[in-house]
């Protein structure tokens, strides 16, 4: 069974099933499966601890949020790891151009640090409009993305992204007759359940609004750091700064956790005054 596992991709078959000439892939069935529970999550969440955004604002923030963290994955794919960001910033066009050479080829390359930041302008714009506190839905939010983040990275997983460095652990798999860890599944198991119950143990504990929220990217950051050591650095990038540690992932997470820390700081002493 272990040798089995070892070689999952060699023996998975990525389409699930057809619908005609068109087949669904498990990956598309993934990030499906992951929009829908956080949405259950999000209104799970406001009924149990009574919140006052209701289930019609929050149905509408969604899609919101969705065209969010769909620009912001892609634009920051664009500004942190794409060696082509100049071309794609004088030719803004062919950022969400699917087709290359006149064939359909999808859309490849998005940023989960990107993401965020469209989601928190997204919820910004949200808020400001329907004159709702951007840290009480931010909160509710944070709740609820990571469960749905699990299924997000076992879709990279069985899409073969997100390779792992090369090891000898028993439970590594092979890539390229490579054995290597699966990076993919330590976000998972790192990014999305853990820091669920952890936050989920924690919301009825919280100080102040927008205290899940900061926690979330602190968190988060923190989990990205650790499962970077055991993700092969993006191709294009390799390690930076002649080191042989420091990854695009990881300078970036340094930086959400010096936001997420500095502005909890500063909303703890608010509560203080």
């Amino acid at each position: 069974m272990l040798e089995s596992w070892q070689h999952i991709y060699s023996i998975f078959e990525p389409v699930a099933f057809n619908i005609g000439s068109i087949g669904v892939h498990w990956y598309g069935i993934m990030y499906a499966i992951a929009l829908l529970i956080a949405i259950y999550m999000g209104h799970y969440i406001i009924k149990k601890d009574n919140s006052e955004i209701s289930s019609d604002i929050l149905d509408n923030y969604i899609w919101w949020a969705e065209v969010g963290v769909i620009l912001g994955a892609r634009l920051g794919y664009i500004l942190f790891y794409d060696t082509h960001t100049m071309w794609y910033l004088m030719n803004p066009w062919q950022i969400f151009n699917p087709f290359m050479d006149g064939t359909f080829v999808g859309i490849s390359g998005m940023s989960y640090h990107g993401a965020l930041i469209g989601f928190i302008l997204a919820t910004f714009l949200f808020c400001r409009k329907h004159k709702l506190s951007f840290w009480v839905l931010a909160d509710i939010a944070s709740l609820a993305v990571p469960l749905g983040y699990i299924f997000g990275r076992i879709a990279n997983f069985l899409n073969q992204e997100l390779i792992g460095r090369a090891t000898d652990v028993p439970w590594g798999i092979y890539v390229n007759d490579v054995l290597r860890h699966p990076s993919a599944l330590y976000e998972a198991l790192l990014e999305g359940l853990l820091i669920f119950i952890i936050l989920f143990w924690y919301r009825t504990k919280r100080k102040f609004d927008g205290e899940i929220a900061l926690l979330y990217v602190i968190l988060y950051s923190i989990m990205r750091i650790i499962a970077e050591n055991f993700r092969q650095p993006d191709a294009q990038l390799g390690f930076l700064l002649n080191t042989s540690w420091l990854t695009m992932g990881i300078l970036i997470s340094l930086s959400f956790i010096m936001f997420g820390v500095v502005t909890y700081i500063y909303k703890l002493l608010q509560q203080s005054f």
